[in-house]
């Protein structure tokens, strides 16, 4: 059976008609006979027809052991007003993050430091969470696993559910990570000083502070001292950060919270040349904290100074406004 149209003009206008016509064979040979008048059908009513039409449409007929290739495509009227979106999920962001760690090698490197344990979801799997999330969208845990994991497609991307994710494995993931917080950050220096051809001949240290609302008892060192968000009475802890001329992390240390400031730089130094060597290294920083460097008459230069350790620094000089005379 088929489709059969029938044209009529009406006020100037020409109006198709259509009727489902068969093919029946007769003693005067074969003929078409009408099998209903349909009237006026759209696209979508047509191909309806069509689709009931035809016989290997139907489901009493044997389905065939290889489709056929010469299959049109069939359609369906779609109403779009009562359609709707439901479980969009960010996908791009999340999946070039990811793109990221494996060039660079993240994901081996933490899956070989952390070992395996009695938990039921890798550390180092929920570390590449975290990683991703603060690349994508820097929040607390507690937004990233009731909002940020479920919005994207972390979940198909790193096959962790979302049932799975929670603000205390996460807590907890922080916790099995911070004992390899050295190995970390070198491999991240070589990694992407490979990567990026990065210069570490100029370091750059500065200190910052972070407060507590809370006793803070069972961290020893949240202290009181001088602070920076003008929380004088919260705890607090100081963090010294080292980048690159680049302005690429090299490492951090985190400090008692009362500690004055100069005294972090000898720390800091030490630690820098224990973990990647010692060099003919610049470091910049405050004026405030290049008095740890100072040593009276060593140099002959009024603005550069040696220490007994063998540092040197260059100290600016504060010039005053001149206004001239005229």
């Amino acid at each position: 059976m088929f489709l059969r149209p029938h044209y009529r003009t009406v006020d100037g206008k020409r109006h198709a008609y259509w009727s489902l016509v068969e093919s029946v064979r007769t003693e005067c040979g074969p003929r078409q006979r009408v099998v209903a008048y349909l009237g006026g059908l759209d696209e979508a009513e047509r191909l309806g027809v069509q689709q009931a039409a035809d016989p290997k449409s139907t489901t009493d007929n044997q389905p065939s052991l290889f489709e056929d290739e010469s299959t049109q495509p069939r359609y369906v009227g779609v109403d779009v007003s009562k359609v709707r979106v439901e479980n969009c999920r960010e996908f791009g962001g999340p999946w070039l993050a990811w793109q990221l760690i494996r060039r660079l090698g993240l994901d081996e490197f933490l899956q070989k430091t952390i070992p395996r344990g009695d938990e039921e979801i890798r550390w180092s799997m929920m570390s590449l969470v975290l990683v991703i999330a603060r690349l994508c969208r820097p929040s607390s845990e507690l937004h990233i696993a009731e909002h940020f994991y479920r919005q994207t497609a972390l979940s198909d991307i790193l096959g962790v559910p979302d049932a799975k994710v929670n603000d205390v494995r996460l807590y907890r993931t922080l916790d099995a990570l911070l004992p390899h917080k050295d190995a970390l950050e070198t491999f991240l220096k070589n990694r992407l000083g490979e990567l990026f051809d990065l210069e570490y001949d100029l370091l750059l240290y500065d200190i910052t502070s972070t407060f507590f609302e809370g006793k803070a008892e069972a961290n020893p060192l949240a202290q009181r001292g001088y602070s920076r968000d003008q929380r004088s009475d919260c705890k607090q802890v100081c963090i010294g950060l080292v980048v690159s001329r680049c302005g690429m992390p090299l490492g951090y240390e985190v400090f008692a919270g009362n500690t004055a400031d100069v005294t972090t730089v000898e720390h800091i130094v030490e630690t820098m040349e224990k973990r990647y060597g010692k060099s003919d290294r610049i470091w910049v920083m405050d004026r405030g904290l290049q008095r740890r460097f100072d040593c009276r008459g060593v140099s002959s230069f009024s603005n550069v100074s040696m220490n007994q350790k063998g540092w040197q620094s260059i100290r600016p000089r504060r010039f005053r406004r001149t206004t001239s005379r005229s």
